[in-house]
């Protein structure tokens, strides 16, 4: 028998608790476990992007921009028909992640260079979000309730702005921006959760694991972009 809900509105994937069999339960902490997996290889890739100019030159040009394009378009695919297999799945989950690092080299590069606090600032908002969301759903046991997700990834994304300005001196607006940042964040984690849990066809980790972190490394894109174009003395990637 399938249990999923295959019908429910955006407003109730924010608002909604849904009562989860073992095996769903299961499945979704499996879900982030993979999730932590793609975000921790992101760190990797992201990393070589930000220290290397031989990457930042790659990618900053149309060849590394398409090339990249057509990997972080054509990796997922892979992972998701190959997600049946253990091995080959996690490994496609785990490249894909490398490889969303090193696309943002340019980025990321010229941030290292101009900023580099903002690179902390960025990726402290995105942690915090990325912590209070995972830790709910890991505690969550047999309920998933979206609005107790919001509830905890807000009070981790103010903890984190607070944290960030203690350490970086951000400033009220860097403290302001970076808390919307993070609300926002917080609202994708827990919509894009509720999505998965009410997909009818969702027989794998994988795909709910891809969906996941495609959110949360936009997230920590969109916030390293506003903090350097408003505090990075007007350069630009």
């Amino acid at each position: 028998m399938n249990d999923y809900r295959p019908q429910i509105s955006p407003w109730d994937n924010l608002t909604g608790t849904t009562a989860l069999t073992a095996h769903r339960a299961a499945v979704i902490k499996q879900t982030y476990v993979l999730f932590s997996l793609a975000v921790f290889s992101a760190l990797a890739g992201g990393y070589i992007g930000a220290t290397s100019e031989t990457m930042a030159r790659v990618f900053s040009g149309w060849l590394g921009w398409i090339f990249a394009l057509v990997l972080l378009n054509a990796v997922p695919r892979i992972a998701i028909a190959v997600r049946h297999n253990p091995v080959l799945g996690i490994s496609a989950l785990a490249v894909d992640g490398f490889i969303s690092g090193i696309a943002i080299s340019p980025l990321l590069f010229v941030a290292r260079l101009v900023a580099p606090q903002l690179i902390l600032a960025a990726l402290g908002i995105t942690a915090f979000v990325f912590i209070g969301v995972t830790g709910y759903v890991m505690v969550s046991g047999r309920t998933f309730s979206a609005p107790r997700g919001l509830m905890v990834g807000l009070f981790f994304s103010i903890m984190g702005a607070m944290i960030l300005n203690g350490f970086l001196n951000i400033g009220v607006l860097g403290i302001l921006i970076s808390l919307g940042i993070g609300i926002f964040g917080v609202c994708v984690l827990v919509y894009s959760t509720s999505d998965v849990l009410h997909t009818p066809d969702a027989d794998s980790a994988i795909p709910g694991a891809l969906m996941l972190f495609a959110g949360v490394f936009n997230v920590f894109v969109a916030t390293l972009n506003i903090l350097l174009r408003l505090f990075g003395g007007g350069r630009r990637d």
